[in-house]
């Protein structure tokens, strides 16, 4: 399933800036990012806890914010939209809240998932 979220958020996210406007479509594609991330590290591990893996992403997200700060990413930008796609260019302290919803809303979409494929796999009791 992280395999398959992780195509849906990268869908969703490059597609965000053509369906919202402003602000909104940056903060929604911030948290997008960070959702990107959670699913990534499931994929790559996973057994990974759900928590744990919002964490990694909220880490990882303010890191790249941070990096921001260095001008390398701008630079690297200028070169590659890859680079600018992945790093971004500018420090937005503004964007770290959404890193947060990003991560959490992984961590309630991995939860509800699991908790509804484990229903589902539960044997219905037949009638007496």
């Amino acid at each position: 399933m992280p395999a398959v979220a992780t195509v849906v958020t990268v869908a969703a996210g490059l597609s965000v800036r053509s369906v919202l406007g402003g602000d909104l479509a940056k903060y929604a594609g911030d948290a997008l990012y960070a959702l990107l991330i959670f699913w990534l590290v499931l994929v790559v591990a996973p057994r990974t806890r759900a928590w744990v893996a919002a964490v990694v992403a909220f880490a990882v997200s303010v890191a790249v914010e941070l990096f921001q700060l260095t001008g390398v990413p701008a630079e690297l930008g200028a070169h590659s939209v890859l680079a600018r796609l992945v790093l971004g260019t500018t420090f937005n302290a503004p964007d770290l809240p959404f890193y947060a919803v990003g991560a959490a809303l992984g961590w309630a979409l991995h939860l509800g998932a699991r908790s509804a494929w484990a229903a589902r796999r539960r044997p219905t009791p037949q009638p007496r």
